[in-house]
């Protein structure tokens, strides 16, 4: 996602703790700050500091701590088929039997969504139209925070770790 919110799928051709080069359908300007997310990794952030031809690369923004997690993430995604470690999700999801909520906004308005799956940490939810990324809402009873846009609609990001059997309260 650039600066000006605009997203474009793209593939990681190489990545360490400080950097990481994408192949991507467009290339953006010279120090302009660029989110990915990684599905195993979440979300990154980088500032443009090398554009060519099919991408370009970035110098990861991130204090000493993120850069410790992702060489734990990167060593771990290198290693995991080679002695058959299982996937480390911080939260696994469950897809809920009550899928139908509605999902509040800030300003008390709501809009109908279905849930595609859920988990202690937050969510997915098919909804039309997306909030924007950052916008505080609350999902049934629980409040959180929109992380990214996907493909029929949003990810939201719980404001607190929930309990198991709150969830099973709200989404069955």
């Amino acid at each position: 996602m650039r600066e000006n919110k605009q997203e474009y799928p793209c593939q990681i051709i190489n990545m360490s703790p400080g950097g990481i080069a994408v192949r991507a359908p467009i290339v953006g300007e010279m120090g302009e700050r660029v989110v990915i997310y990684l599905d195993s990794m979440g979300r990154i952030e980088g500032e443009l500091v090398r554009a060519y031809e099919d991408g370009f690369a970035l110098h990861l923004n991130s204090s000493s701590y993120k850069r410790e997690k992702i060489a734990n993430q990167l060593t771990w995604l290198v290693n995991k088929n080679h002695l058959n470690l299982t996937e480390d999700r911080k939260h696994s999801r469950i897809i809920p039997k009550k899928t139908n909520t509605k999902i509040s906004m800030i300003d008390g308005s709501t809009l109908d969504c279905q849930i595609q799956d859920v988990s202690l940490g937050g969510g997915a939810v098919s909804v039309e139209p997306k909030p924007d990324i950052g916008q505080l809402v609350t999902l049934g009873l629980t409040p959180g925070r929109v992380v990214r846009h996907i493909h029929q609609g949003i990810s939201i990001e719980f404001l607190e770790i929930q309990d198991p059997a709150s969830l099973e309260r709200q989404f069955g």
